[in-house]
């Protein structure tokens, strides 16, 4: 028997949001003027923050045996959707930096179902780990493979759906999202040594063709993926073409130094930076010195959530839930950072709640309502220390 009491909220994870929030409306009240539409990115941004803030709270009237049972009705949506992305005419889903991967909507905007995917697919991880340990509880190798095939069947469909809209950078985060419940769900260690064996050789395999035989990847990624790893390997030779953009990342944020040119004085004009390339505008305005705050409230907020994780880690939903949102935040926070710097290719992939974009905010919203929920549901058991 369990008695629920609100006694513990995660007020520091508010807090740093709300940092982050802040930071995410500076940074693009600067970057508007380099925008290449006439709007005011910055109020649509805060539009978009009180809309999360209420799709956050409207969680809150859920409790997880709600929540666990709408999670296949959640990702069937997100299904539907992705498959509607690719059927759809132009006129309604128009193809953007070479990927088919938003719905125009007249007089609001566009949706990008790929971004709410990610949140659909890590509530049915969730619910299917959940149900696999409640009908199968004994652990053996058939079963531990068994909830492995579940997992990698529930990913499978969707990622291929976000690689046939050529959005390279969303099917990764489906990757490392089912990568971590995968290595998080108790699974035998041989089946986790034989994932690792074989992800290692796909990898070398990838490497292999590029440097041997270019035109085979050519065929199964497309030009335009293609050609971001060409300009990620050489800025300097392509800053006229394919790497203009990241040359002008690099040179806004080498010329931020330590502490910056200062707020909307930032000068090196770099495509996109009120939305996926918003850390440079952080770096040259603010320096070193404030693109380690932002990094370090990111880190601050995957440590509190990892913090809930571990709180309710004999709740299997809700942890699943939790380790989901750790994976989501860290790969964003990672893959954005390093290809605005140079040390990763470039992927498209936004600064969750840095970057403009209405989709992306009220995604990662509704994920942290759900951890904000799990944080709330204190459960104390009857004769238990």
């Amino acid at each position: 028997m369990t008695s629920k009491k609100y006694a513990y909220f995660d007020v520091s994870l508010i807090f740093f949001l709300f940092l982050l929030m802040i930071c995410s409306c500076v940074s693009i009240l600067s970057a508007q003027k380099y925008a290449q539409y006439d709007e005011n990115f910055v109020m649509k941004q805060i539009i978009w923050f009180v809309l999360g803030i209420v799709v956050a709270g409207l969680i809150f009237l859920f409790d997880f045996e709600q929540i666990s049972k709408l999670a296949p009705f959640f990702y069937g949506i997100g299904v539907l959707l992705l498959i509607g992305i690719l059927i759809a005419p132009e006129s309604i889903a128009p193809v953007r930096n070479g990927a088919k991967s938003w719905f125009i909507i007249p007089g609001f905007g566009s949706i990008q179902p790929s971004e709410y995917m990610k949140i659909f697919l890590i509530l049915m991880l969730a619910k299917i780990t959940q149900s696999h340990y409640k009908d199968d509880y004994r652990r053996t190798f058939k079963q531990d493979l068994s909830l492995l095939i579940k997992i990698g069947a529930t990913s499978f469909l969707p990622m291929l759906l976000i690689l046939m809209q050529n959005d390279f950078g969303s099917s990764l985060v489906i990757l490392v999202i089912t990568i971590s419940v995968i290595f998080l769900s108790g699974i035998d260690w041989r089946i986790i040594s034989f994932i690792v064996f074989v992800l290692l050789g796909v990898v070398g395999v990838l490497v292999y063709l590029f440097i041997t035989n270019p035109d085979i990847l050519l065929e199964v990624f497309g030009t335009y993926q293609l050609n971001r790893i060409y300009s990620w390997l050489d800025p300097e030779q392509h800053a006229k073409g394919i790497g203009y953009q990241l040359n002008q990342s690099l040179h806004a944020i080498g010329s931020g130094m330590v502490d910056g040119k200062g707020f909307q004085n930032s000068n090196v004009y770099t495509p996109e930076a009120h939305s996926d390339f918003i850390f440079t505008i952080v770096a040259e305005e603010f320096g070193f010195l404030g693109g380690s705050i932002v990094i370090a409230l990111y880190f601050f907020i995957i440590y509190r959530i990892l913090g809930i994780a571990m709180y309710v880690r004999k709740d299997i939903f809700e942890f699943y839930i939790c380790i989901g949102m750790v994976a989501l935040f860290t790969f964003h926070s990672f893959q954005n950072i390093g290809m605005v710097t140079g040390l990763l290719p470039i992927t498209g992939i936004p600064l969750l709640l840095m970057s403009y974009g209405g989709s992306s905010v009220l995604a990662s919203m509704m994920g942290i309502g759900l951890v904000l929920n799990v944080s709330l549901k204190k459960r104390d058991y009857f004769f238990s220390d």
